[in-house]
């Protein structure tokens, strides 16, 4: 399937290419066109597999009857740190900050890594440095939220621009009620995202590990 994001973005873009491909017909040699097309090609090949949107389904059948919350990632990527970081914008206090780095040929649709209720959304304009920096994600434009599950915890995500991101869109909405593995954003050509979890979590992925969006148990909160 490919994301409601990148319909618009693949019409226009199919349009401009076979303008050009036209053009490169009539005005260049036949080996430029060959290679010209060719590349064109290869390149609206790769837009479509960005803006891909697998079907991702994690199921919580017994899961209200565990003495614990899980924790899903909410982005394809590879975790990129895992540390102990004092959240100011919210939580007010420590957490294990968990990062995840999107690179251009992952799935960049995210998803909520909990149920329950929208407590907080915030869209903070900024930079676009690289994403692996870490003060990337005070500095580069990014967005907050914060979900308040059914057994009370709170756990705050954020989605970081990049070097290549410069468009974060988010549909979160204060108030509302989410499901786990649901989308609440698409970030466009690469980025990071990040989830800042209690000090008691017991972290299931290690740094460097690649993770998927929607499927990969990522933490276990004790309750």
């Amino acid at each position: 399937m490919i994301h409601r994001e990148g319909i618009p973005f693949l019409g226009y873009t199919l349009i401009i290419i076979l303008l050009l491909v036209i053009f490169s017909f009539f005005l260049l040699s036949r080996l430029i066109f060959v290679f010209t097309s060719f590349f064109f090609i290869i390149l609206y090949f790769f837009f479509i597999l960005f803006f891909r949107n697998p079907k991702r389904n994690f199921y919580e059948i017994h899961e209200k009857n565990y003495n614990k919350e899980i924790i899903i990632s909410p982005a394809d990527g590879k975790i990129l740190n895992i540390q102990r970081i004092f959240e100011n914008e919210f939580l007010k206090k420590n957490c294990i900050c968990l990062s995840i780095f999107m690179s251009p040929f992952n799935v960049h649709v995210n998803r909520f890594p909990v149920s329950g209720k929208v407590i907080y959304v915030k869209y903070h304009p900024g930079k676009y440095m690289i994403a692996w920096i870490t003060k990337s994600s005070l500095h580069n434009e990014h967005t907050t939220t914060v979900v308040e599950t059914h057994k009370g915890k709170k756990i705050l995500f954020r989605q970081i621009a990049g070097f290549l991101a410069r468009r974060i869109t988010i549909y979160a909405k204060k108030n509302s009620m989410v499901k786990k593995g649901d989308e609440f954003g698409f970030i466009k050509f690469g980025s990071r995202v990040d989830v800042f979890l209690p000090l008691n979590s017991i972290i299931l992925v290690k740094k460097g590990e690649k993770v998927t969006g929607g499927e990969t148990k990522i933490s276990i909160i004790p309750l």
